[in-house]
């Protein structure tokens, strides 16, 4: 019970409860023994009325009207005369006036709470006012053993009425919690456990029903974290089953690529012009090849090796780019440009800044031979104040949009029909290794432009 919300919120129903009924208490106690002092006052009132109106009255009368007004003595204060009307034996000695005239609801209680602690009877004198204005002040004396019997009584009363008052609150906002709460908090938890046992399945999302604008809040939150979650767990499952996949092929690859460098290296030593201009270049593609499968084999992950810092003329790498790319244009109008000083060199890895600018040239081609209409693709580069600057522009008809929202998220970034989306997310991730930055200048129907900036910093 008490490891539950809605028992908790019993018990704390009750207990508020009680302490609000507590401080009602204490007011409710000195109201009645005020009460109780003007009802002796009026009593004694009335006998000493009986007694003006009849002067000889026998002593037995006296009596009977002392003892019906619960009174000792009965003093009445008339046109400036105090007058003693009715007298009986004190059982003792009076320790203490109380007047009723100009007492406050501070004294009250305190005389109220005193009274109620103090076991102990005593004889008391009570002041006040005559009731009808019959008179200027009316005194009475009393033992105060049956006013103190009626106040615990009174109390008992009201501290019962209170305790069904709470429980009846408390119940009644108990079957109120766990409907309108614990039921919604519950139904959530279970499906956090379904979701959990199986992340992957999206039927598993929660789906907001709450009409409680907090609790609906709190299942919108939920479904965006599960949905975000779900497409999460994914990407990383299409990730490792890529990698897998790449890994297999990069194995035989590799073995088929060495063959074809030892093919290779016959061909160099041919005499034929058109064999010895074209035989360097495919050396060193499929060197560039064995070496990259050599590197996902190495690594067997979704990251990139470290990059091997030398300096190179970037004129020379645009040109091998642009000399691979030619062969792939075909008949398809496509035209390629370079401005790149010859002798502008900087400062990274020949590999991978080769194929940083060989997938924005190959993505650029596709983009116009898929557009159907003649392009251009230009690549040039510049020095910055601390960055090599490369850029690599194109007359294509531009990124769709959501191409641009996820443009360098593996899988969600594809730019055309067919693609997985991993060529920009392969760019970014190499740029990164070299402490640079990629950056989408703009992407419209005049064309895309991506600029790439390398730090010119030590490594």
């Amino acid at each position: 019970m008490l490891r539950t919300l809605s028992g908790r919120f019993l018990i704390l129903t009750v207990l508020f409860v009680m302490l609000a009924e507590v401080f009602i208490f204490f007011p409710s106690i000195a109201r009645f023994r005020q009460d109780y002092l003007f009802d002796r006052l009026e009593r004694a009132q009335i006998a000493s009325l009986a007694l003006l109106a009849d002067d000889m009255i026998d002593r037995d009368l006296e009596e009977e009207l002392l003892l019906n007004a619960g009174v000792f003595n009965i003093v009445l204060r008339r046109d400036a005369a105090r007058q003693l009307v009715l007298s009986s034996p004190m059982p003792g000695e009076i320790e203490k006036t109380y007047d009723l005239r100009e007492a406050g609801p501070p004294m009250l209680i305190m005389d109220a709470v005193k009274r109620l602690l103090d076991p102990e009877p005593a004889l008391v004198r009570v002041i006040g006012s005559p009731s009808r204005e019959a008179g200027l002040l009316i005194e009475v004396t009393m033992d105060t053993t049956e006013l103190r019997a009626e106040m615990i009584e009174y109390g008992v009363r009201i501290l019962f009425l209170s305790l069904v008052i709470s429980v009846i609150t408390a119940g009644l906002l108990f079957i109120a919690v766990r409907q309108l709460l614990v039921k919604t908090i519950k139904s959530v938890v279970r499906n956090m456990q379904a979701y959990a046992a199986s992340p992957e399945d999206t039927r598993r999302i929660i789906q907001p029903t709450s009409r409680v604008t907090e609790v609906r809040e709190a299942q919108e939150a939920l479904q965006s974290l599960q949905t975000q979650l779900t497409q999460s767990l994914r990407q990383k499952e299409r990730l490792a089953q890529l990698g897998g996949a790449v890994a297999r092929v990069s194995h035989d690859l590799r073995n088929i690529l060495t063959s074809a460098q030892l093919f290779t290296d016959r061909i160099e030593a041919s005499e034929d012009p058109t064999v010895k201009r074209m035989a360097p270049k495919l050396v060193n593609s499929i060197q560039r090849a064995v070496s990259l499968c050599e590197s996902t084999l190495a690594f067997g992950r979704a990251e990139e090796p470290s990059p091997t810092m030398t300096r190179f003329n970037l004129a020379e790498l645009v040109e091998d780019v642009f000399e691979a790319e030619r062969l792939a244009i075909g008949d398809d109008d496509v035209s390629l440009s370079a401005d790149v000083p010859a002798s502008f060199s900087i400062r990274g890895d020949p590999e991978q800044v080769h194929r940083m600018i060989s997938n924005l040239v190959r993505n650029a081609r596709q983009a116009i031979a898929g557009s159907g209409q003649p392009g251009e693709i230009a690549v040039s580069a510049r020095s910055g104040e601390a960055d090599w600057i490369i850029e690599v522009c194109d007359t294509g008809p531009g990124l769709p949009p959501k191409a641009k929202e996820f443009l360098f998220q593996a899988f969600q970034g594809s730019a055309r029909k067919g693609g997985v989306g991993l060529g920009l997310a392969i760019v970014s991730e190499l740029v990164k290794g070299h402490g640079g930055t990629l950056e989408l200048v703009r992407s419209d129907t005049d064309g895309t432009l991506f600029r790439i900036c390398l730090p010119m910093g030590d490594y």
